[in-house]
């Protein structure tokens, strides 16, 4: 019964990827060249790497949104006691421990060249804030740092900086007569501000929804 039902799984799945494949190549041409949009309003977006311009000025929006459903998700497991009693160290493991003592200063290093460098070259908020959650991951695994109970007080504070900064500087934008519309001696600041408090919360996120998560016991989930 359930090989039969993996094959029936499987031909849905196939289906479902022909379907897909046969409408993005049945769309009709874009009507406009977004890259070149991009290239014409780059000068006016505070900062000098496109992918950059368009997560954090052209499409803020979007961005906006994506940091509060992580936020969310994030908050909807420790709503639904994600956290249940359980452990909150892990054996020693004297591997682990070194190869987080070599590791993770040179991930935070990273973390803040990846923040600094995404003004003008591929980097930024999420890619920074990725690499620091590795790190509370590894710090997890090594032993030092301890399963996350309910966050208390910094902690809350730390995981909503990132948004509640964007959401100060969307407001901001009001002045100009739209919300997230920077002014434009003021975007490059603006910009970094934001990446810098995102950098902090979505770290904090990413690695919450490890540290939050059921606990796995070392050498893997039991069969």
């Amino acid at each position: 019964m359930n090989r039969w039902l993996g094959v029936i799984v499987i031909l849905l799945s196939a289906g479902l990827g022909l379907a897909l494949a046969w409408a993005m190549l049945d769309l009709p041409p874009a009507p406009v060249h977004l890259p070149a949009q991009v290239a014409v309003s780059l000068a006016v977006s505070g900062v000098d790497h496109p992918v950059t311009a368009v997560l954090l000025n052209f499409r803020s929006y979007d961005t906006l949104l994506e940091v509060g459903v992580l936020l969310l998700a994030l908050l909807g497991m420790l709503a639904a006691g994600a956290t249940p009693e359980r452990p909150t160290s892990l054996p020693p493991d004297p591997m682990l421990e070194g190869l987080a003592r070599l590791l993770v200063p040179l991930m935070v290093l990273t973390a803040g060249y990846l923040l600094w460098a995404g003004a003008f070259r591929p980097g930024g908020a999420f890619q920074a804030a990725a690499v620091l959650a590795g790190a509370g991951v590894l710090l997890r695994l090594a032993g030092p740092v301890t399963a996350w109970t309910p966050p208390g007080r910094m902690l809350r504070l730390g995981l909503a900086a990132g948004f509640v900064v964007f959401l100060a500087v969307a407001a901001l934008g009001l002045a100009q007569g739209a919300m997230l519309e920077y002014p434009r001696v003021w975007a490059g600041s603006l910009i970094l501000a934001v990446e810098a408090g995102l950098t902090v919360s979505l770290g904090l996120t990413l690695a919450g929804l490890f540290l939050a998560g059921p606990e796995i016991p070392r050498g893997g989930p039991r069969a």
